[in-house]
């Protein structure tokens, strides 16, 4: 079992559903056991969560996030600057929990506790844009709209099947792009609906039936898909298989990456880890092994 000196738990309230004092009772005490201080500190704001993660980056040897994507998200671009960062930990509390899937969380609160202080602490890959920093993906197009589309009171309702209903209300209306990116391992340009740059292994609980796909590799996957049609389908299930062609693809392009430039689109709105912003900066690199997380199945 893993042991540490000193950890943060933190959570945020106002995110998400209302639950949070359950989730608390079914984790803080397995963590007590394997910890020798424990900080169990709530936020009521992005901001709070935020200056909360810079405070006690240096503090703290652990970090335990309860929370879903957007959560993660916000406590990755405040660690992921800093000098001294602590090993984090992921409870997946929202949604999709994405990236905790990738890592192999169990998405039960209580086994999810029990099998991260059981787990393997492991170098683990981020991808950087600008100033902002993505752990599970960055994307533009079909992905930027569906995150759009959401509606509130589905997704408290139905949860990962909301994410389901919105993609297939975009679909109907799918408008496709012109897209042109540039790295030293290829030049792609064409029309397309959707391009991804990839980390982790799960987009809306979906796992991607990619097999190089991996956030301990130092690279980044970029898949392109020009259309939503059941060619496109089956050449993406084509990519379970690690000797596959991607050359021979006609309806995807596929290839991994260090670094890659974004020439155009150029200005449109971006999804990183479902969170919606007006980008502008269009240079992508991987940061290999740049933070160390608890995974828990072996690799």
């Amino acid at each position: 079992m893993l042991h540490f000196n000193c950890a943060l738990f933190v959570y945020n309230q106002t995110a998400g559903e209302d639950d949070t004092q359950l989730k608390l009772e079914k984790t803080l005490h397995i963590f007590a056991q394997a910890v020798d201080e424990l900080i169990v500190l709530n936020t009521t704001s992005k901001e709070q969560l935020q200056q909360a993660c810079v405070k006690y980056s240096d503090q703290v040897d652990l970090l335990i996030i309860l929370g879903g994507d957007g959560t993660v998200h916000t406590c990755l671009n405040s660690i992921a600057p800093l000098a001294k960062r602590p090993v984090i930990a992921i409870l997946p509390g929202g949604t999709s929990n994405d990236f905790s899937r990738t890592l192999g969380i169990p998405q039960s609160l209580n086994e999810a506790a029990t099998s991260i202080l059981n787990g393997s602490i492991i170098d683990t890959d981020i991808g950087k844009v600008g100033e902002h920093y993505f752990m599970n993906f960055w994307g533009i197009g079909l992905v930027t709209e569906t995150s759009e589309n959401i509606n509130s009171e589905e997704k408290k309702r139905l949860g990962s099947i909301s994410y389901v209903l919105s993609t297939l209300r975009t679909l109907n209306r799918r408008e496709p792009f012109h897209y042109k990116i540039q790295s030293t391992e290829a030049e792609l340009e064409g029309e397309a609906i959707l391009l991804f740059v990839l980390n982790g292994r799960y987009v809306g609980t979906t796992q991607l039936p990619i097999a190089s796909l991996s956030p301990y590799d130092g690279k980044l996957d970029v898949l392109i898909v020009r259309d939503s049609n059941f060619a496109a389908f089956r050449e993406l299930f084509a990519l379970q298989n690690p000797t596959v062609e991607t050359e021979q693809l006609n309806e995807l392009e596929y290839i991994q990456v260090t670094a890659l430039e974004i020439m155009h689109p150029i200005g449109n709105k971006i999804d990183m880890d479902g969170e919606i912003y007006e980008e502008s900066a269009q240079q992508i690199t991987v940061l290999p092994g740049h933070l160390q997380m608890i995974h828990v199945n072996t690799l």
